[in-house]
């Protein structure tokens, strides 16, 4: 289907109402916040991470920049997945399905909101972030949402890359480039993504067969999805180690890394043996949990380090 064409049958759907009776509230959860809380620590991070120092007020422009981007990124996402919104239990009270917003307000506020973040940090801090803002912005609406996800269970696996660019795009506000450092905070998002992904998708299963949207649970079934689960937390646990092991992060960092690894590798492993009932989905609700709490710790670690050691 063509952008013209997804548009009229937005402007189709949403003729029930005139538009314009949205709440700042669901603009606000157009953003998608508990994404964007996630982008905003982790570019954070990444920006206090990188050698050199930016002024404190351009460093909060820098991420003010990136958060704005990263819910542009929601918004447009929700306008065009309006449909699949309406049918998926997780998802029917958005504002668009449920009826808070049309889908001209929503891609209104998407495109607007990605070109001022786009320019401001282009103009503001330097145009290499604000290029790299505006590849991160492309790579989730067009390359994830409007192809991937509807197309290959390996959605996730590649479009995680649009979750994992917002440290990389921190770290160059400060630098004007990218390093090896900014590419392993990359990697552990980009591993990390799958495994925490695919424990919600086991026990939502149904909503996205419903949906026709072709997540691995649907297409490959559960047995697969948990051997999938398994080994891409087999391979980001010494992911986490890295920063440690590169020398860029020390050995508080590093033990807690071992540690956070091994709960996860022995978390996924739960997953992998119970496939029955509850304590099938008790399992699959605890990995996806403590996936969050893994990230944000392993994040903490080296952010906390840095600023004790002024590295």
């Amino acid at each position: 289907m063509s952008l013209v064409e997804r548009q009229d049958t937005i402007s189709q759907d949403s003729s029930v109402w005139d538009g314009g009776m949205g709440s700042v509230g669901d603009y606000v959860a157009l953003l998608k916040p508990r994404v964007m809380s996630l982008v905003i620590f982790t570019a954070f991070v990444g920006l206090m991470l990188a050698p050199g120092s930016v002024h404190p007020v351009l460093g909060a422009v820098a991420i003010l920049c990136i958060a704005i981007g990263a819910g542009a990124s929601g918004a447009l996402n929700m306008w065009y997945d309006a449909d699949i919104d309406r049918i998926m239990s997780r998802t029917r009270n958005r504002p668009i399905p449920s009826g808070k917003v049309t889908g001209n307000e929503a891609f209104a506020f998407g495109i607007t909101l990605s070109i001022g973040s786009v320019v401001t940090l282009g103009l503001l801090i330097n145009w290499f972030a604000g290029a790299f803002l505006a590849f991160t912005i492309f790579f989730y609406v067009i390359v994830y949402t409007m192809w991937l996800k509807r197309s290959t269970p390996q959605n996730i696996v590649i479009g995680g890359a649009a979750g994992a660019f917002p440290p990389m795009v921190g770290w160059a506000s400060v630098t004007g480039s990218v390093s090896l450092e900014s590419f392993v905070l990359f990697l552990i998002i980009f591993m990390w993504t799958p495994p925490h992904f695919w424990a919600l998708a086991l026990f939502k299963s149904v909503d996205y067969r419903a949906a026709g949207v072709p997540m691995l649970p649907v297409v490959a079934g559960e047995t697969s999805t948990r051997h999938h689960i398994l080994v891409y937390s087999v391979l980001l646990a010494p992911v986490g180690v890295a920063p440690y092991l590169l020398g860029f992060a020390g050995p508080v960092y590093g033990v807690s890394a071992v540690l956070l690894g091994l709960a996860f590798v022995a978390l996924a492993a739960d997953v992998w043996r119970k496939r029955d009932g509850d304590a099938a989905r008790l399992a699959c609700v605890r990995l996806f949990k403590y996936s969050i709490f893994y990230l944000f710790m392993l994040f903490a670690l080296l952010l906390g380090e840095s600023l004790v050691t002024g590295v």
